[in-house]
């Protein structure tokens, strides 16, 4: 029997570097993560030296360890990843920006605060910026022109099979209240409940609306650490008083009043707006904020 070459050797090597990628913790792959991966562990598996990853890359699809999948990404781009087993749509998602997370409905969906099946997943990904945004003092002139309008909607939109991925941005907070989860077997890096509540709150079009918005404070009641929530709004460091909006949101899903208390601690000095152009309000004099005539207010304790 003659000396076997490279990809002889690599066709038996093939189980065992499969039983590698079951251990890697994860099922979503980048060209780059994949050629980390290769360099670190290619002695280990035994792969013949004069192998170039390019080679290595076409056996593992053409034994199908590994399958190549494409996402739609905005402005007619394409992005290639490599997915090992059968990936949840959440983890594909997770994958498509480094460093992104997933937040507003998706979180929801992922904490038990919301009873639907979301049709769009939410990722969030902090932009690398150091500028103070919040230096111009808020006036209530500026507050009420600004939500007299359309709330913005990003369209940044990737598309995976039938579901909507929003690639969302924001300023850069060094993650907090973002913490790794164990789905299906898988860690994805989620924004907690405390982050999720302040997110949905500032962006209730990115989870449904603002009668969403109170359920899912509704479910988290009694899950919610109230002196986390607080260090997490400050930490995010918001020009708008969205403590207002998040005290009405718990005062009328019957939280404590020592709760609602530490909020209005923090200052209720501008009227403020629940959602963006409501034609038909009401006004809570507690919290200074107007809510939509139309919002469901039946009492949750």
């Amino acid at each position: 029997m003659g000396r076997l070459n490279r990809f002889q050797i690599l066709a038996r090597k093939s189980k065992h570097i499969k039983e590698s990628f079951k251990e890697l913790g994860k099922r979503t792959f980048s060209i780059p993560e994949l050629k980390k991966i290769y360099k670190e562990q290619a002695d280990s598996w035994g792969v013949p030296r004069k192998t170039k990853f390019e080679e290595f890359l076409k056996h593992l699809l053409e034994t199908e360890v590994l399958k190549q999948i494409e996402i739609d990404l905005p402005r007619a781009e394409v992005l290639s990843k490599y997915i090992f087993g059968e990936p949840t749509l959440l983890e594909i998602a997770n994958s498509i920006k480094s460093r992104s997370y997933l937040s507003h409905y998706t979180a929801m969906f992922f904490h038990g605060l919301t009873d639907n099946l979301p049709k769009t997943i939410y990722t969030n990904t902090e932009l690398k910026m150091s500028k103070n945004f919040n230096s111009k003092e808020l006036e209530q002139s500026s507050i009420d022109r600004a939500f007299a309008c359309n709330v913005r909607q990003s369209n940044q939109i990737a598309r995976y099979e039938d579901v909507e991925i929003y690639l969302l941005n924001s300023k850069n907070v060094e993650h907090v209240g973002v913490k790794e989860f164990e789905f299906d077997g898988i860690k994805l890096r989620v924004t907690d409940i405390e982050r999720t509540l302040i997110d949905i709150t500032v962006r209730p079009n990115y989870a449904g609306g603002v009668q969403e918005v109170l359920n899912a404070f509704a479910a988290a009641k009694d899950r919610v650490s109230f002196n986390r929530l607080i260090a997490t709004l400050k930490k995010l460091d918001y020009t708008y008083p969205y403590h207002q909006a998040i005290g009405f949101y718990m005062e009328k899903s019957g939280y404590s009043e020592s709760a609602l208390n530490m909020l209005e601690k923090l200052g209720i000095k501008y009227n403020f707006y629940l959602t963006y152009k409501m034609p038909l309000k009401e006004f809570s004099e507690r919290w200074k904020l107007y809510y939509p005539r139309y919002f469901d207010l039946i009492d949750q304790t």
